[in-house]
């Protein structure tokens, strides 16, 4: 067994005697490329999404020195056509590239990446003499000739050294030609039956191209047929809540939300197997390693950066080109690549229909919050900060202070909003709200009775606080709000939810520059 060739199976046979969740039929996508023009794949998705763990099973399935048929014998893949025709059928090279960024912190790595894998190619090949002039492509090219194997290579964290060293340094221009050699040149297609690497990033554009055009790319944002294998399925999710006995709707509330290609409910993989074993879900993702680079990046307020960053946060949908990105997290020249290089590291979830980003759910949703506490923006921490008081006031009925906070809402936001009529009312309520998503479920012109309501907020499960029925008036009066939505019968509809609710009427003065309230306790 070598440390980059033949490597064996124990990193998926680690992964099989825990909880396994079936995501082999990565492997048929893959095998449909071998040895064909598609046959080099670059799989990006964020942290914690199991880019490794699908790094590993295609290196315990491909890898002719172990038998690894009886970890594949009981998975989706044992039934495709390809199972057999592939199976430990190539010398596989599997490298890592975060374990040489962690040595090698200066120019000379990528000699260490191409003297430590020739070394141990030479070990699994000990008649293929080495000779001085030796790269790893030229040594693997005599490899191919004396034996005619082909080689099947997988590259882990592919983009690891982008993300460590600077875009000019002599060490990224050594590596994007180390890349080009390996894959771009025609000795790549002999030597190589098939390259499968994964990272955050997509290859790095120059200009409008790829740097490795011949690699076919699936992205968060473009995943093409891999949708699947990018996280967690609901229908798998709930598989594993049965199995633990746990709260679907509370994972669901935590980490749901992803829309990725056609799967429009995905749900992070790591987060989702921590709240499992810890019975407790809370914020899993914190040490994903990218959250200065989030702060730093709200800081930038690209035009109007940080509006649209509070219009994600009560709950909104922004428009965003992700096509200009260059693929680069030290190139960023407006907010759409801001936006777009959030997406590949999770932070927003992106609708590929409508071309638009949003915040995925509860776990993200307070990183980001974070980030923004970090980034500076005082009026916004500010109202982030006060949201608890103002939910604990609509609880308590204080009508005289709910109209307080909503006017400091209103205040911190006059800059960010068009403050002129009912939904910019309601957009400075999802923030000034904000602290409720906690414990309910907001929406905002929820179909209720003969219409529909503004705001509002549905207890999640096992949360003992009733509906709250938020309806907005602008330049009207609260009792007016309370009337509609008794007119229009909203109540109704939220008793297929829960019979206690609060009515709450609130109305802007744009004379006075006031909001009043009006808050009523209904019970059906």
């Amino acid at each position: 067994m070598g440390t980059y060739i033949n490597t064996g199976n124990i990193g998926f046979r680690r992964a099989r005697n825990s909880e396994y969740v079936d995501k082999s039929g990565l492997i048929a996508v893959v095998n449909s490329t071998i040895n064909t023009e598609r046959g080099f794949t670059c799989v990006t998705r964020c942290r914690r999404f199991g880019k490794s763990m699908a790094a590993k099973m295609l290196n315990a399935y491909y890898d002719q020195s172990c038998d690894s048929r009886e970890l594949f014998a009981d998975l989706e893949i044992a039934k495709d056509p390809s199972f057999e025709e592939y199976l430990n059928k190539f010398p596989v090279i599997f490298l890592d590239m975060t374990a040489f960024v962690t040595r090698f912190h200066d120019d000379s790595i990528l000699k260490h990446i191409d003297s430590e894998l020739i070394e141990d190619i030479h070990a699994a090949f000990p008649d293929v003499p080495m000779q001085l002039d030796d790269d790893l492509m030229k040594y693997l090219i005599r490899v191919n000739a004396a034996t005619q194997q082909q080689f099947f290579f997988i590259i882990d964290e592919w983009d690891a050294i982008c993300r460590e060293f600077a875009p000019a340094s002599s060490a990224m221009n050594d590596y994007v030609n180390w890349l080009r050699r390996m894959f771009k040149s025609t000795d790549g297609v002999k030597v190589f039956a098939g390259v499968y690497m994964t990272g955050i990033l997509p290859v790095k554009k120059y200009k409008t191209e790829s740097a490795l055009n011949n690699f076919t790319e699936y992205s968060m944002v473009n995943p093409g047929d891999m949708a699947s294998f990018f996280g967690f399925t609901k229908s798998e999710v709930k598989a594993l809540t049965n199995k633990y006995e746990f709260d679907f709707d509370e994972l669901e509330k935590w980490y749901d939300g992803y829309q990725i290609g056609g799967e429009c409910s995905m749900f992070n993989p790591n987060s989702v197997m921590q709240a499992l074993r810890k019975k407790w879900c809370s914020n899993y993702w914190a040490a994903t390693g990218a959250y200065d680079a989030v702060a730093n990046y709200i800081r930038m307020n690209f035009d109007g950066l940080k509006d649209d960053v509070v219009y994600l946060l009560s709950g909104g949908r922004v428009k965003v080109n992700t096509t200009k990105f260059q693929n680069d997290m030290s190139i960023i020249q407006s907010r759409d690549d801001v936006f777009t290089v959030l997406i590949h590291l999770g932070y927003l979830s992106y609708d590929r229909n409508r071309r638009e980003c949003y915040i995925p759910n509860w776990e993200v949703a307070g990183e980001l919050s974070n980030a923004v506490e970090d980034s500076g923006w005082e009026p916004v921490v500010k109202a982030l900060e006060k949201s608890e008081y103002l939910l604990q006031a609509t609880l308590d009925g204080d009508e005289e202070a709910v109209a307080r906070y909503i006017d400091v809402a209103h205040d911190e936001h006059t800059s960010i909003l068009s403050y002129n009529d009912e939904n910019s009312l309601a957009c400075v309520l999802s923030i000034a709200y904000y602290y409720a998503k906690n414990d309910y479920i907001m929406h905002r012109e929820l179909a209720s009775g003969k219409g529909f309501a503004d705001i509002v907020l549905i207890p999640r499960k096992n949360v003992d606080s009733p509906a709250i029925v938020l309806e907005l008036k602008y330049n009207n009066d609260a009792d007016t709000a309370i009337s509609q939505i008794k007119r229009k019968q909203y109540p109704a509809k939220i008793a297929e939810y829960t019979d206690n609710l609060l009515l709450v009427g609130i109305n802007y003065d744009k004379q006075q520059k006031k909001h009043e309230c009006r808050i009523e306790r209904y019970m059906l």
